[in-house]
This record gives C-alpha cells, sequence and structure tokens, in this order.
C-alpha cells in the first residue's frame, strides 16, 4: 500500500521562490569596511532571476559546475540560489587552498564558469591559465579588465550581465537527488575529496539548521555569517535563512576581530556562527576595546572543539550564549548540536554544553572499536565515529574512497565516545591522538585545560617521538598580549587536571598556531615545523 501524499520534489528553487516573496522584506547586508550595502530578498530572488539568465547566455543549460570564488556577500548569496535553481551545480572554490590544490579542484569538477570577486582576480590570476575547463570568468565588484584570461576564456562584468536579462526565470522542476552543489574537503592530507549535495540533503539539513534543537534559526533573527560560504556551505545558513526569514549579514573580506565588531556594533546581528579561532580573537579585542555584544542571543561554534574556557568567557563576560556543534564537509555539515536536555541546571547543564551535542533524528552514528566491532553508548566505550543518513556523503565526487565508507557509513576519522542519551564528546581526530606507552592521551582536553589559563590565546599539542614511550604531547602555546607565563608554571596548572602520566613535559612558545584553510589548527604544519628543527623546545618535569 503507498500512501496518498503528492510527489512533490524537495528543490533550491523552491526556497528561492518561498524566501523572496513570502519573506520579501528581509535583508541580506554586506559590510564594506564602514557601512553594509543591502539588498531585500525579493530584490535578491530578481537578481538570482537575471543571474540565471546572465549564465544560459554564456552557455549554461545542464549541470554545467559554476564555480565561485568570493567573500560572503550578496552577489555570493545570489549564485547560490540562481545556480542550483536553474539546473547547475553550484561548487564553492576555497580561497585558502594551495595553488595546486585549487588546480587540481576546478579541473577535477569541470568547472565551466568561474564567479570571482573582483578583490581577488589577482590571486585568480596566478593558476587560470592552468585550469582546463573553464571557458568563462565573471567579476563581481570589481573591473573585469584585471582579468588576465587565457585564449579560449572569455571575461564578463557581472553587473554588465545581469543588467540586460529579464528579473524572472521559469525555474525548472529537477529530481530532488540532482546534484545541487558540491563542495571539496580541506585536503590535509592527499589530494581534496568532492562532496556533491543534492536538493534533497540541502532541503532537508536546512529544516535541521531551522529547528529549535538546531541553531533555531527564525524569522526574527539576523544572522552573521562568519563561517565562510566556501567552507561546508556556512554550515547550511544560507539556504536556512531563505527557508526561515531570518536576515543575513555577511561580513565580505572583513574577518579580522576589530571589523567584526565594528559589523556587531553596527548590524546588532542577534544570532552568529564561525570557528573558534574567530571567537578567540574577538575575545581578546573586546578585553582591550569593551563593546556590548548582548544582542546575540547566541553564536554556534564548530569545525573544532570549543575550549570551555572560550563558552565561559563570553557568557559570563558578555552575556552571549556559545552552542557547541559538530560537522564536516561530508555531513553538509550539521551532525550534532549541544543543547542540553530538559531538566538539567548547573554544572551538570554545562557538562552537557561542553560535549559536541546529541544527533538529531536524521543523523545515524555509530562508534568502531580497535578490532572493528560496534561499542555501545555509554558515555566510556571510545572509538571511532560513523555516520548515516540522508544529509551524509554515501561517497566522494570521480574517488569513490572506500577506506572512507564503511557498509554505507562514513569514517568520520573522529574518535569519542556517547552517552545512552545520545550526546558525543570527541576526544581526538584518530590522526592526533597520542599514543603514549600504550595509552591514549587527548591532545584536545589538553589544548582546552592549557587554554583556560588566563595567560594563554592559543594552545595546540601534537605527538613527537619519544624512546621510551612511543609518543610524548608537545604543547605549542600563544601567549596573550602583555601577558607572560612560564612553561613551569603552565604545567603546574595542569596538575589537578589530568592524569600524572599525561602531564606534559614538552613545550614550546610560538607566535602563532597555524591554520588550515578553513580555520583549524594545522597540527600536520605544527609536527612538520617540530622534525625540522624550526621549533624551540623546553623540556619541564
Amino acid at each position: 500500500m503507498l500512501g496518498t501524499m503528492q510527489n512533490v520534489p524537495l528543490s533550491i528553487a523552491q526556497l528561492l521562490r518561498y524566501g523572496s516573496t513570502v519573506h520579501g522584506s528581509s535583508t541580506v547586508a554586506t559590510w564594506t569596511g564602514s557601512e553594509s550595502r543591502v539588498a531585500t530578498y525579493a530584490q535578491i530572488g530578481r537578481r538570482s532571476a537575471q543571474l540565471a539568465h546572465a549564465l544560459r547566455s554564456l552557455g549554461v543549460d545542464s549541470d554545467q559546475r559554476v564555480g565561485t570564488f568570493m567573500w560572503n556577500n550578496n552577489e555570493h548569496l545570489e549564485a547560490y540560489l540562481a545556480v542550483p535553481s536553474m539546473g547547475a551545480v553550484l561548487h564553492t572554490l576555497n580561497i585558502r587552498l594551495f595553488p595546486e590544490q585549487l588546480i587540481y579542484v576546478v579541473n577535477h569538477a569541470e568547472d565551466y564558469v568561474i564567479i570571482v570577486d573582483g578583490t581577488l582576480v589577482p590571486l585568480l590570476n596566478q593558476q587560470l591559465p592552468k585550469f582546463t575547463t573553464v571557458r568563462h570568468v565573471v567579476v563581481a565588484n570589481g573591473d573585469p579588465s584585471t582579468v588576465q584570461a587565457p585564449d579560449g576564456v572569455e571575461v564578463h562584468g557581472y553587473e554588465d550581465l545581469l543588467a540586460a536579462q529579464p528579473e524572472e526565470f521559469d525555474w525548472p522542476s529537477l529530481d530532488e537527488n540532482t546534484a545541487a552543489a558540491m563542495c571539496y574537503t580541506s585536503g590535509t592530507t592527499g589530494d581534496p575529496k568532492g562532496v556533491v549535495y543534492s536538493h534533497r540533503s540541502i532541503w532537508l539539513h536546512s529544516m535541521q539548521v531551522c529547528m529549535t534543537d538546531g541553531m533555531a534559526l527564525s524569522q526574527r533573527d539576523k544572522t552573521l555569517a562568519i563561517v565562510p560560504q566556501f567552507h561546508a556551505m556556512s554550515w547550511g545558513l544560507p539556504y536556512a535563512a531563505f527557508m526561515s526569514g531570518a536576515s543575513l549579514v555577511m561580513p565580505d573580506r572583513f574577518l579580522q576581530p576589530e571589523p567584526i565588531a565594528k559589523i556587531l556594533a553596527t548590524e546588532k546581528p542577534t544570532f552568529a556562527a564561525a570557528v573558534p579561532t574567530v571567537w578567540q580573537g574577538l575575545l581578546q579585542y573586546l578585553e582591550q576595546n569593551p563593546q556590548d555584544i548582548s544582542h546575540l542571543r547566541e553564536v554556534v561554534v564548530g569545525g573544532s572543539a570549543v575550549p570551555p574556557s572560550l563558552m565561559h568567557a563570553f557568557e559570563e563576560k558578555h552575556n552571549v550564549r556559545v552552542v557547541h556543534a559538530w560537522g564536516m564537509t561530508e555531513t553538509s555539515p550539521l551532525g550534532s548540536v549541544a543543547r542540553p536536555p530538559r531538566g538539567v541546571t548547573g554544572e551538570q547543564e554545562w557538562a552537557y554544553r561542553y560535549t559536541q551535542g546529541r544527533f538529531p533524528a536524521s543523523v545515524q552514528a555509530r562508534l568502531i572499536g580497535a578490532d572493528g566491532k560496534e561499542l555501545p553508548w555509554d558515555g566510556k566505550s571510545v572509538g571511532e565515529l560513523e555516520v548515516a543518513g540522508p544529509w551524509i556523503a554515501a561517497a566522494y565526487y570521480r574517488d569513490p574512497d572506500p577506506e572512507k565508507f564503511h557498509d554505507g557509513w562514513l569514517r568520520t576519522g573522529d574518535v569519542g565516545h556517547i552517552t545512552p542519551d545520545g550526546f558525543l564528546t570527541l576526544t581526538d581526530r584518530a590522526k592526533d591522538v597520542i599514543k603514549s606507552g600504550g595509552e591514549w592521551i587527548s591532545s584536545v582536553e589538553l589544548e582546552n585545560h592549557v587554554m583556560a589559563h588566563p595567560a594563554v590565546a592559543e594552545a595546540a599539542v601534537v605527538g613527537i617521538p619519544d624512546e621510551k614511550w612511543d609518543e610524548r604531547p608537545l604543547v605549542a602555546v600563544v601567549i596573550k598580549e602583555g601577558q607572560s607565563v612560564t612553561a613551569a608554571e603552565l604545567r603546574e596548572f595542569l596538575v589537578d587536571k589530568v592524569a600524572k602520566w599525561q602531564l606534559p613535559e614538552y613545550w614550546t612558545f610560538i607566535d602563532e598556531v597555524p591554520k588550515t584553510s578553513v580555520g583549524k589548527f594545522d597540527k600536520k604544519r605544527l609536527r612538520a615545523r617540530h622534525a625540522q628543527g624550526e621549533l624551540t623546545v623546553e623540556t619541564v618535569k
């Protein structure tokens, strides 16, 4: 027996039509350095139609890939909506990839058009001759004449293309499993891997972002989307905003603490999202330049583990609630959100908030032990996390990588444990766990404890070779400006926080922890710097 419900495909075009009409008065504001340039969702809808017509005129008539080499701004939002809605595939290009990685992903995806922000043209010019399938470059917010186009590549001005186009488009009816967008992993090891999101997966993921136990976006919110649109689709915020009617604030290229503080003061968003390093920088800035940011009802932080000290500092000093979340490019990215269960208070509530959060109904999870057997959700058993669900990748684009997928499940590479009521705590990445004397030391736990010291701005922990114990932790510390602390003092600070055998004896002080292209601590580079003798290591016992 079949149901009697209408079989209506889920599509980005539905979100575009809905957001630009029902929520037509909601706005997207792009920061220019001193003020915002603002467009309504109704205007964005009309411009998205013009962009679709313009791309059709360039030969985008099927599922060609349209790359975007852009900051978070109005034009990038228009591409987010127009490209998938017309049946093409949006490919968000990470502007911080190493040159050879950028060349690889453009050619691997076979991008046909690239829309580039004018400020990023010099960066694109360096690699443009090596792109084998690109036939058109469209420059937004800049001068098209600055593009050094090789033979066979035509260059266009974004506004010039849109100006002559109709403001309505007959959006095609698409199978909901059709590719809508693609994003490549940051490729910290090997070539980046392509993840292709479907219209269905984006729609369902957007619903979860809007749900109260997700990010709880609603039409009453003004959302500051700091997380880049080229990083896991900006955590789904642009699509969820059009679904819910939440207004958007886009920081463009102004991502340092001072301009972010100015954006907060001017636009007064109620919600924001970014990786921990952004909030650590803002916290330090606010210590020297006090400002009321209590208009933020909450900020969602993910991408890497959030130090508890950061959560407490924002809540106690600024009355801003930090919500911990977990996900990855392969999970669209929302995998879990740390919203404590009903009835818990005080320290018990904080214990839940420190976790990576609870899985929603659409994300199945399991832990696999070293022997390949599934482990119980008892809050103690530690294994590698595997996930499955309607917005979880089943394979990589033109690169199945069977080692990453196991019996229909995605192997996340994250190690942790899960409570009986479904709350995930990650203790490390599988590749970053420190194996010392047959026991595991969590680099994340050590980092969080060290960063709780008032003189510490950042701390990253990696395992280094040790003749006796196989590996021991090396702690790389960045001291806050105007502060001072010794390795001996930091080690003493940890005495009552970790087991004695876990206390690090190796310390190094650095100016900045190296970061990946998406703002995470780059422990691979840190280990390489140690191996090459570039770090001054102090031994304290």
